[in-house]
Parts: structure tokens; C-alpha cells; sequence
């Protein structure tokens, strides 16, 4: 069975080109989710292009997996856009306040970032 590892980088890529618009349009939660989407396919498509399977969510524990060396920094970011999957989306993610009200310019900004690399990361070792 053919692999689907570059189909998986492919959208990772174009879920960070939504993160983007998203940042443009204003709307930094959906930015920071969707930054934390393509990081969370990017590194599936690695494991996926060493021939294994990844189940989970969570993008540090994701790389921490992986059966090569990961940059420290790189798991230190992948933990910061962990903290976007749940509370950037449900009103009940913070204490109070809808989630659009918890997140900013700053915050999309890192998420793409970090994001990037992640997805850089991944396009390399699969090269």
C-alpha cells in the first residue's frame, strides 16, 4: 500500500496557509488552532513516511516519538501550540471569556512560527 505521508505534509502546509489568513482576518484563535493542526500532520507525515502509524493530538509527545533525534527547541514549541487545540476553540477552554477574547497578534504570530518550523522540520526529513 502506497504511502500517504506527502499527502499528509501537503495539507499541513495549506493548514498553515489558513493559520495565516486567519491572523490576517483578525480571528488569532482559529490562527493558533489551525498553527497547531499543521504542526499535529506534519509530524504525523513523518512517522507515517517511517513506515508507522501516530495517534494522538499532542505535538511534543508526537516528535518525542519519533524514532530519529528532534531539536529540543523544536519540542519546546510544539508544547506551546499544544496549549491551542482545546481553549482556542470552546468558550470553556478559560476561566471566562469566549476564546477569541484570550488571543491576539502575539500569540498568532508564535503559533505560525513555531508552526513553520515544525512543517520545515518535517519536509526535511522526508526529502
Amino acid at each position: 500500500m502506497p504511502t500517504r505521508a506527502h499527502d499528509w505534509l501537503n495539507q499541513a502546509r495549506r493548514d498553515l496557509e489558513q493559520a495565516g489568513d486567519s491572523q490576517k482576518a483578525g480571528r488569532h484563535e482559529w490562527a493558533c488552532f489551525a498553527a497547531q493542526q499543521a504542526a499535529e500532520k506534519a509530524v504525523k507525515a513523518i512517522h507515517l513516511h517511517l513506515g508507522q502509524e501516530a495517534w494522538g493530538h499532542v505535538v511534543a509527545r508526537l516528535l518525542e516519538e519519533l524514532p530519529l533525534e528532534v531539536p529540543a527547541d523544536l519540542i519546546e514549541k510544539a508544547k506551546v501550540l499544544d496549549n491551542f487545540y482545546i481553549p482556542a476553540r470552546y468558550p470553556n477552554g478559560h476561566p471566562a471569556g469566549a476564546p477569541f477574547e484570550h488571543y491576539g497578534p502575539l500569540q498568532s504570530k508564535g503559533a505560525l512560527e513555531y508552526a513553520g518550523a515544525i512543517i520545515g522540520f518535517a519536509g526535511s526529513q522526508m526529502a
